[in-house]
Protein backbone atom coordinates (compact mmCIF):
# COMPACT_ATOMS: atom_id res chain seq x y z
CA UNK A 1 0.00 0.00 0.00
CA UNK A 2 1.38 3.43 -0.98
CA UNK A 3 1.11 6.68 1.03
CA UNK A 4 -1.83 7.73 -1.16
CA UNK A 5 -3.78 4.66 -0.07
CA UNK A 6 -3.61 3.04 -3.48
CA UNK A 7 -2.28 -0.41 -4.15
CA UNK A 8 0.78 -0.89 -6.34
CA UNK A 9 -0.19 -1.94 -9.90
CA UNK A 10 0.83 -5.58 -9.44
CA UNK A 11 -1.09 -5.92 -6.17
CA UNK A 12 -4.14 -4.13 -7.56
CA UNK A 13 -4.27 -6.53 -10.49
CA UNK A 14 -4.22 -9.68 -8.35
CA UNK A 15 -8.02 -9.97 -7.83
CA UNK A 16 -8.62 -9.55 -11.56
CA UNK A 17 -6.07 -12.25 -12.37
CA UNK A 18 -7.57 -14.57 -9.75
CA UNK A 19 -11.03 -14.04 -11.21
CA UNK A 20 -9.75 -14.75 -14.71
CA UNK A 21 -8.06 -17.94 -13.50
CA UNK A 22 -11.32 -19.11 -11.90
CA UNK A 23 -13.20 -18.53 -15.14
CA UNK A 24 -10.55 -20.42 -17.08
CA UNK A 25 -10.77 -23.38 -14.73
CA UNK A 26 -14.56 -23.30 -15.05
CA UNK A 27 -14.19 -23.72 -18.82
CA UNK A 28 -11.72 -26.58 -18.35
CA UNK A 29 -14.06 -28.13 -15.78
CA UNK A 30 -16.96 -27.97 -18.22
CA UNK A 31 -14.89 -29.79 -20.84
CA UNK A 32 -14.01 -32.45 -18.25
CA UNK A 33 -17.67 -32.85 -17.29
CA UNK A 34 -18.58 -33.18 -20.96
CA UNK A 35 -16.08 -35.99 -21.43
CA UNK A 36 -17.49 -37.79 -18.38
CA UNK A 37 -21.14 -37.33 -19.34
CA UNK A 38 -20.74 -38.68 -22.86
CA UNK A 39 -19.17 -41.85 -21.44
CA UNK A 40 -22.22 -42.32 -19.22
CA UNK A 41 -24.68 -41.68 -22.05
CA UNK A 42 -22.73 -44.11 -24.21
CA UNK A 43 -23.14 -46.69 -21.46
CA UNK A 44 -26.85 -45.89 -21.36
CA UNK A 45 -27.04 -46.68 -25.07
CA UNK A 46 -25.60 -50.11 -24.41
CA UNK A 47 -27.57 -51.12 -21.32
CA UNK A 48 -30.88 -50.06 -22.92
CA UNK A 49 -30.11 -52.23 -25.98
CA UNK A 50 -30.01 -49.10 -28.16
CA UNK A 51 -26.62 -49.68 -29.78
CA UNK A 52 -28.23 -50.17 -33.18
CA UNK A 53 -30.99 -47.64 -32.64
CA UNK A 54 -29.35 -45.91 -35.60
CA UNK A 55 -28.46 -48.97 -37.70
CA UNK A 56 -26.16 -47.09 -40.09
CA UNK A 57 -23.29 -44.64 -39.76
CA UNK A 58 -22.79 -41.72 -40.18
CA UNK A 59 -26.51 -41.60 -41.02
CA UNK A 60 -29.07 -42.63 -38.44
CA UNK A 61 -31.25 -44.35 -41.02
CA UNK A 62 -31.06 -44.96 -44.73
CA UNK A 63 -31.19 -41.57 -46.44
CA UNK A 64 -31.44 -39.58 -43.20
CA UNK A 65 -29.00 -38.26 -40.61
CA UNK A 66 -31.82 -38.02 -38.06
CA UNK A 67 -34.39 -40.59 -36.90
CA UNK A 68 -37.46 -40.98 -39.13
CA UNK A 69 -41.05 -41.70 -38.22
CA UNK A 70 -41.33 -45.16 -39.72
CA UNK A 71 -38.03 -46.41 -38.31
CA UNK A 72 -38.51 -49.83 -36.66
CA UNK A 73 -36.10 -49.15 -33.77
CA UNK A 74 -38.84 -47.38 -31.71
CA UNK A 75 -37.42 -45.39 -28.75
CA UNK A 76 -33.95 -46.91 -29.20
CA UNK A 77 -33.35 -44.59 -32.15
CA UNK A 78 -33.88 -41.56 -29.90
CA UNK A 79 -31.40 -42.80 -27.29
CA UNK A 80 -28.70 -43.56 -29.84
CA UNK A 81 -29.30 -40.35 -31.78
CA UNK A 82 -29.27 -38.36 -28.55
CA UNK A 83 -25.86 -39.77 -27.70
CA UNK A 84 -24.57 -38.89 -31.16
CA UNK A 85 -25.95 -35.37 -30.81
CA UNK A 86 -24.12 -34.88 -27.52
CA UNK A 87 -20.89 -35.27 -29.47
CA UNK A 88 -21.48 -31.82 -30.99
CA UNK A 89 -21.97 -30.34 -27.51
CA UNK A 90 -18.71 -31.96 -26.43
CA UNK A 91 -16.94 -30.49 -29.47
CA UNK A 92 -18.05 -26.99 -28.43
CA UNK A 93 -16.87 -27.54 -24.86
CA UNK A 94 -13.49 -28.85 -26.00
CA UNK A 95 -13.08 -25.99 -28.48
CA UNK A 96 -13.82 -23.53 -25.69
CA UNK A 97 -11.13 -25.20 -23.57
CA UNK A 98 -8.57 -25.01 -26.39
CA UNK A 99 -9.33 -21.33 -27.06
CA UNK A 100 -9.17 -20.55 -23.34
CA UNK A 101 -5.79 -22.28 -22.99
CA UNK A 102 -4.48 -20.50 -26.11
CA UNK A 103 -5.58 -17.05 -24.90
CA UNK A 104 -4.22 -17.52 -21.39
CA UNK A 105 -1.63 -14.90 -20.41
CA UNK A 106 1.08 -15.96 -20.15
CA UNK A 107 0.38 -18.79 -22.56
CA UNK A 108 1.34 -22.24 -21.30
CA UNK A 109 1.94 -24.66 -24.20
CA UNK A 110 1.36 -27.80 -22.07
CA UNK A 111 -2.16 -26.59 -21.26
CA UNK A 112 -2.87 -25.93 -24.93
CA UNK A 113 -1.62 -29.40 -25.87
CA UNK A 114 -3.65 -31.12 -23.14
CA UNK A 115 -6.81 -29.26 -24.15
CA UNK A 116 -6.24 -30.14 -27.82
CA UNK A 117 -6.14 -33.86 -26.99
CA UNK A 118 -9.92 -33.65 -26.60
CA UNK A 119 -10.38 -32.55 -30.22
CA UNK A 120 -8.30 -35.42 -31.56
CA UNK A 121 -10.17 -37.77 -29.25
CA UNK A 122 -13.58 -36.71 -30.52
CA UNK A 123 -12.52 -37.54 -34.06
CA UNK A 124 -11.08 -40.90 -33.02
CA UNK A 125 -14.17 -41.75 -31.00
CA UNK A 126 -16.46 -40.89 -33.91
CA UNK A 127 -14.55 -43.37 -36.06
CA UNK A 128 -14.58 -46.08 -33.38
CA UNK A 129 -18.28 -45.47 -32.79
CA UNK A 130 -18.95 -45.89 -36.49
CA UNK A 131 -16.95 -49.10 -36.55
CA UNK A 132 -18.94 -50.47 -33.61
CA UNK A 133 -22.19 -49.94 -35.53
CA UNK A 134 -20.81 -51.29 -38.81
CA UNK A 135 -19.47 -54.38 -36.99
CA UNK A 136 -22.91 -55.03 -35.47
CA UNK A 137 -21.63 -54.12 -32.00
CA UNK A 138 -18.63 -56.41 -31.91
CA UNK A 139 -17.99 -56.57 -28.14
CA UNK A 140 -14.29 -55.84 -28.48
CA UNK A 141 -14.89 -52.78 -30.67
CA UNK A 142 -17.53 -51.56 -28.21
CA UNK A 143 -15.06 -52.11 -25.36
CA UNK A 144 -12.47 -50.07 -27.24
CA UNK A 145 -15.07 -47.31 -27.65
CA UNK A 146 -15.42 -47.10 -23.86
CA UNK A 147 -11.75 -47.51 -23.02
CA UNK A 148 -10.65 -44.85 -25.52
CA UNK A 149 -12.66 -42.35 -23.49
CA UNK A 150 -10.50 -42.88 -20.42
CA UNK A 151 -7.37 -41.13 -21.79
CA UNK A 152 -9.63 -38.28 -22.94
CA UNK A 153 -11.09 -37.92 -19.45
CA UNK A 154 -7.54 -38.07 -18.05
CA UNK A 155 -6.34 -35.33 -20.43
CA UNK A 156 -9.31 -33.11 -19.60
CA UNK A 157 -8.65 -33.63 -15.88
CA UNK A 158 -4.96 -32.85 -16.39
CA UNK A 159 -5.91 -29.58 -18.09
CA UNK A 160 -8.16 -28.68 -15.18
CA UNK A 161 -5.63 -29.61 -12.50
CA UNK A 162 -2.58 -28.12 -14.25
CA UNK A 163 -4.43 -24.83 -14.70
CA UNK A 164 -4.27 -24.41 -10.92
CA UNK A 165 -0.46 -24.74 -10.89
CA UNK A 166 1.74 -21.65 -10.81
CA UNK A 167 3.51 -22.75 -13.98
CA UNK A 168 5.05 -25.64 -15.86
CA UNK A 169 8.16 -26.15 -13.83
CA UNK A 170 9.25 -29.65 -12.80
CA UNK A 171 6.90 -31.33 -10.30
CA UNK A 172 7.96 -30.97 -6.68
CA UNK A 173 6.94 -33.97 -4.52
CA UNK A 174 4.92 -33.24 -1.39
CA UNK A 175 5.07 -36.80 -0.04
CA UNK A 176 7.57 -39.63 0.21
CA UNK A 177 8.42 -41.59 -2.92
CA UNK A 178 6.85 -44.76 -1.47
CA UNK A 179 3.51 -42.99 -1.15
CA UNK A 180 3.69 -41.76 -4.73
CA UNK A 181 4.50 -45.30 -5.88
CA UNK A 182 1.35 -46.66 -4.21
CA UNK A 183 -0.71 -43.94 -5.88
CA UNK A 184 0.68 -44.69 -9.33
CA UNK A 185 0.16 -48.43 -8.86
CA UNK A 186 -3.46 -47.62 -8.02
CA UNK A 187 -3.81 -45.74 -11.30
CA UNK A 188 -2.41 -48.71 -13.22
CA UNK A 189 -4.66 -51.15 -11.36
CA UNK A 190 -7.68 -48.93 -12.01
CA UNK A 191 -6.93 -49.16 -15.72
CA UNK A 192 -6.80 -52.96 -15.49
CA UNK A 193 -10.10 -53.02 -13.58
CA UNK A 194 -11.69 -50.91 -16.33
CA UNK A 195 -10.42 -53.23 -19.05
CA UNK A 196 -11.71 -56.34 -17.29
CA UNK A 197 -14.98 -54.53 -16.60
CA UNK A 198 -15.56 -54.06 -20.31
CA UNK A 199 -14.99 -57.80 -20.81
CA UNK A 200 -17.58 -58.52 -18.11
CA UNK A 201 -20.10 -56.29 -19.89
CA UNK A 202 -19.27 -57.84 -23.26
CA UNK A 203 -19.88 -61.29 -21.82
CA UNK A 204 -23.06 -60.44 -19.94
CA UNK A 205 -26.68 -59.69 -20.81
CA UNK A 206 -26.18 -56.12 -22.06
CA UNK A 207 -24.66 -56.60 -25.49
CA UNK A 208 -26.12 -53.36 -26.85
CA UNK A 209 -28.90 -54.75 -29.05
CA UNK A 210 -31.64 -57.18 -28.06
CA UNK A 211 -32.34 -58.44 -31.58
CA UNK A 212 -28.72 -59.11 -32.54
CA UNK A 213 -26.79 -59.79 -29.32
CA UNK A 214 -23.01 -59.85 -29.72
CA UNK A 215 -21.01 -61.30 -26.85
CA UNK A 216 -17.43 -62.41 -26.23
CA UNK A 217 -18.35 -66.04 -25.59
CA UNK A 218 -16.49 -66.01 -22.26
CA UNK A 219 -18.07 -67.29 -19.08
CA UNK A 220 -19.64 -64.12 -17.61
CA UNK A 221 -19.58 -65.43 -14.04
CA UNK A 222 -15.87 -66.26 -14.10
CA UNK A 223 -14.97 -62.93 -15.66
CA UNK A 224 -17.17 -61.13 -13.14
CA UNK A 225 -15.40 -62.80 -10.20
CA UNK A 226 -12.01 -61.93 -11.67
CA UNK A 227 -13.22 -58.35 -11.88
CA UNK A 228 -14.38 -58.52 -8.25
CA UNK A 229 -11.02 -59.90 -7.10
CA UNK A 230 -9.23 -57.00 -8.76
CA UNK A 231 -11.58 -54.55 -7.07
CA UNK A 232 -10.80 -56.13 -3.66
CA UNK A 233 -7.09 -55.67 -4.38
CA UNK A 234 -7.79 -52.07 -5.39
CA UNK A 235 -9.63 -51.40 -2.12
CA UNK A 236 -6.72 -52.86 -0.16
CA UNK A 237 -4.28 -50.54 -1.89
CA UNK A 238 -6.52 -47.53 -1.21
CA UNK A 239 -6.47 -48.48 2.49
CA UNK A 240 -2.66 -48.71 2.31
CA UNK A 241 -2.52 -45.29 0.68
CA UNK A 242 -4.70 -43.75 3.39
CA UNK A 243 -2.49 -45.22 6.11
CA UNK A 244 0.66 -44.02 4.38
CA UNK A 245 -0.72 -40.51 3.99
CA UNK A 246 -1.68 -40.42 7.65
CA UNK A 247 1.60 -41.80 8.98
CA UNK A 248 3.75 -39.50 6.85
CA UNK A 249 1.68 -36.38 7.69
CA UNK A 250 0.86 -35.75 4.06
CA UNK A 251 -0.94 -32.56 3.00
CA UNK A 252 -4.61 -32.43 3.95
CA UNK A 253 -5.63 -32.06 0.32
CA UNK A 254 -4.05 -35.42 -0.53
CA UNK A 255 -5.80 -37.14 2.38
CA UNK A 256 -9.17 -35.63 1.46
CA UNK A 257 -8.88 -36.81 -2.10
CA UNK A 258 -7.84 -40.29 -0.98
CA UNK A 259 -10.91 -40.49 1.27
CA UNK A 260 -13.10 -39.43 -1.65
CA UNK A 261 -11.50 -42.22 -3.68
CA UNK A 262 -12.29 -44.71 -0.91
CA UNK A 263 -15.92 -43.59 -0.70
CA UNK A 264 -16.46 -43.76 -4.45
CA UNK A 265 -14.72 -47.13 -4.67
CA UNK A 266 -16.80 -48.69 -1.89
CA UNK A 267 -20.02 -47.38 -3.43
CA UNK A 268 -18.98 -48.73 -6.82
CA UNK A 269 -18.05 -52.11 -5.35
CA UNK A 270 -21.35 -52.37 -3.50
CA UNK A 271 -23.24 -51.44 -6.65
CA UNK A 272 -21.34 -54.09 -8.58
CA UNK A 273 -22.27 -56.85 -6.13
CA UNK A 274 -25.92 -55.76 -6.01
CA UNK A 275 -26.27 -55.75 -9.78
CA UNK A 276 -24.56 -59.14 -10.06
CA UNK A 277 -26.93 -60.82 -7.57
CA UNK A 278 -30.03 -59.11 -8.98
CA UNK A 279 -29.49 -60.19 -12.59
CA UNK A 280 -27.75 -57.02 -13.81
CA UNK A 281 -30.79 -54.73 -14.30
CA UNK A 282 -30.09 -52.02 -16.83
CA UNK A 283 -30.55 -49.16 -14.34
CA UNK A 284 -27.85 -50.52 -12.02
CA UNK A 285 -25.61 -51.33 -14.98
CA UNK A 286 -25.89 -47.74 -16.14
CA UNK A 287 -25.06 -46.44 -12.67
CA UNK A 288 -22.08 -48.80 -12.59
CA UNK A 289 -20.74 -47.18 -15.78
CA UNK A 290 -21.07 -43.76 -14.14
CA UNK A 291 -19.32 -45.10 -11.04
CA UNK A 292 -16.42 -46.41 -13.13
CA UNK A 293 -15.85 -42.92 -14.55
CA UNK A 294 -15.97 -41.39 -11.06
CA UNK A 295 -13.44 -43.90 -9.72
CA UNK A 296 -11.12 -43.15 -12.64
CA UNK A 297 -11.31 -39.41 -12.01
CA UNK A 298 -10.93 -39.84 -8.24
CA UNK A 299 -7.78 -41.98 -8.46
CA UNK A 300 -6.18 -39.57 -10.92
CA UNK A 301 -7.01 -36.57 -8.74
CA UNK A 302 -5.10 -38.13 -5.85
CA UNK A 303 -1.86 -38.04 -7.86
CA UNK A 304 -2.18 -34.29 -8.48
CA UNK A 305 -2.38 -33.68 -4.73
CA UNK A 306 0.97 -35.40 -4.18
CA UNK A 307 3.00 -32.76 -5.99
CA UNK A 308 3.07 -29.09 -6.95
CA UNK A 309 4.52 -27.18 -9.87
CA UNK A 310 6.11 -23.76 -9.84
CA UNK A 311 6.85 -21.36 -12.64
CA UNK A 312 9.57 -22.34 -15.11
CA UNK A 313 12.89 -20.83 -14.08
CA UNK A 314 14.08 -17.94 -16.30
CA UNK A 315 17.17 -19.93 -17.30
CA UNK A 316 14.98 -22.78 -18.48
CA UNK A 317 12.84 -20.39 -20.50
CA UNK A 318 15.93 -18.91 -22.16
CA UNK A 319 17.25 -22.38 -23.03
CA UNK A 320 13.92 -23.17 -24.68
CA UNK A 321 14.11 -20.08 -26.81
Amino acid sequence: MTLTGRRPPAEAGEPAVAGRRRRERAVFGAALLGQMVIVVTGGLVRVTESGLGCPTWPRCYEGSYVPVGGQPQSFHKLIEFGNRTLTFVLVLLVLAAVVTAWRRVPRRPPLVALAAVGLLGVVAQAVIGGLSVLSDLNPYVVALHFLASMPLVAAALATYERAADDGDGPPVPLVRSEVRTVAYVLVGLAAVVLVVGTVVTGSGPHSGDADRPARTGLDPERVAWLHADLVVLFVGLVVALLLALHLTRAPDRASRRAWVLMAVTLAQGLLGYVQFFTGVPWVLAGLHVAGAVLVWVAVLRVTYALRERGAVAPAAQLSRG
